[in-house]
């Protein structure tokens, strides 16, 4: 716990999300999703969006992580979930039929937006709603 005045050692969780195609991983973030990418090399980049930051990283075979499944493998807690669907709208609409859904009021609280990247994995973005 932090003492009044000082600043916070944690600044961001930078999640890992393992790809089979580099290149169509970081062209989804950046033109579909607005992301920008700071580090780009051969088999890793570390795409960043205002406070969200994530490093994807080139599957080598058998040695990478699976592909994703539809599971919720990369929450994104946002201030407005309608908004940045308004904004993302044009580039969402171009996706695979099935590949969004939402936005959407969910039972636990939450307003989502998913969306599914080219390589199978699940990028939510949610914001809290008021309960009752």
């Amino acid at each position: 716990m932090s003492e009044a005045g000082t600043t916070s050692n944690f600044i961001q969780i930078t999640p890992f999300m393992h790809v089979g195609d580099l290149g169509a991983a970081v062209a989804f973030f950046t033109d579909t999703l607005g992301f920008s990418v700071l580090v780009r090399m051969s088999d890793y980049a570390y795409v960043h969006r205002e406070t969200a930051g994530l490093r994807i990283m080139r599957n080598r075979g058998d040695d990478g992580a699976p592909p994703g499944n539809r599971r919720f493998a990369y929450y994104v807690d946002v201030r407005d979930v309608d908004g940045l669907h308004a904004e993302l709208k044009p580039k969402l609409d171009a996706l695979p039929a099935g590949d969004v859904h939402g936005p959407v009021n969910q039972d636990y609280g939450q307003r989502e937006l998913m969306v599914r990247a080219p390589d199978g994995n699940l990028i939510v973005f949610g914001q809290a709603i008021k309960q009752g």
